[in-house]
């Protein structure tokens, strides 16, 4: 399905995939390429639309975020469009990015990062609101906003936590790009690759998600939303609540008979 249209072009396409009896997968594309898949307000209007349409789907089983064609993942905002926004405006175009990165947070599955290419401003505060991240090892990263007068904000808040905070301020202070080694090898990427297993990459981990227990996926999740904001105490008090309600269900018996009997039957 197509979410918004300006025209009869679609800026957020979103398809599902049935995956037997594992649950649904759904892939996320940013439909932009011939502006690197830069996203303006309505871009972003409509992948909020879609992560909040994705949200309703109790059988989405995991999320997989991408731009259209091989050069860019999202290469920020629509520079044409930021340099008509006065300072009236800078706020509604502010939210909607941060929104944007909320919904996919928020999205109650796991979301893969699939980055293809440049992944810039905008872009990387929505790789950085992702739960993992694989790139290719021609791809470019960079929070260039210093260079066009405003501050990296919003999502921009998360980068410490995953790359700490001396690489946070090289990239916000300098705008300067980085490679994709450097990106892997800071913490930001979590698996590096060469183009042509790209897609063999983001399959690995959408069917070991699909292998695990749908309903702890989903409660881990959450429990990991919860880690980034409490105290090392809480957390763990939280983490023993969400054991206790995971067990609550038959789904980590079926889960453990599952594979004891799959050991009994020397099935890998």
């Amino acid at each position: 399905m197509g979410v918004g249209m300006t025209g009869n072009k679609y800026l957020v396409l979103t398809r599902s995939e049935e995956r037997g009896d594992a649950g649904r997968v759904a892939y996320v594309t940013v439909n932009n390429p011939d502006e690197r898949n830069a996203l303006g307000r309505q871009g972003k209007e409509e992948l909020i639309a879609a992560f909040k349409a994705l949200a309703a789907d109790k059988g989405l089983r995991v999320a997989v975020l991408t731009g259209a064609g091989d050069k860019s993942f999202i290469a920020g905002a629509n520079l044409k469009e930021m340099s008509e926004v006065d300072w009236k405006d800078a706020e509604d175009i502010s939210t909607k990015t941060h929104l944007a990165c909320d919904a996919i947070r928020r999205l109650p599955v796991p979301v893969i990062a699939r980055i293809n290419g440049y992944c810039l401003g905008a872009g990387m505060e929505i790789a950085a609101s992702c739960d993992m991240r694989v790139g290719v090892d021609t791809a470019k990263f960079g929070m260039p906003e210093v260079k066009f007068g405003i501050p990296s904000g919003m999502e921009a808040c998360l980068l410490p936590g995953l790359i700490g905070w001396g690489k946070t301020r090289e990239l916000v202070f300098t705008g300067e790009m980085i490679d994709a080694h450097e990106a892997h090898r800071c913490g930001f990427l979590d698996r590096l690759v060469a183009r042509s297993e790209l897609d063999a990459a983001v399959d690995k981990w959408v069917s070991a998600i699909l292998a695990a227990g749908p309903r702890a996926i989903r409660i881990q999740k959450r429990l990991v939303r919860d880690w980034e904001r409490m105290t090392i105490d809480d957390a763990v008090r939280q983490g023993i609540a969400a054991v206790v309600e995971a067990r609550r269900t038959d789904e980590p018996k079926r889960l453990m008979e599952a594979f004891v009997n799959r050991k009994k039957t020397g099935k890998q």
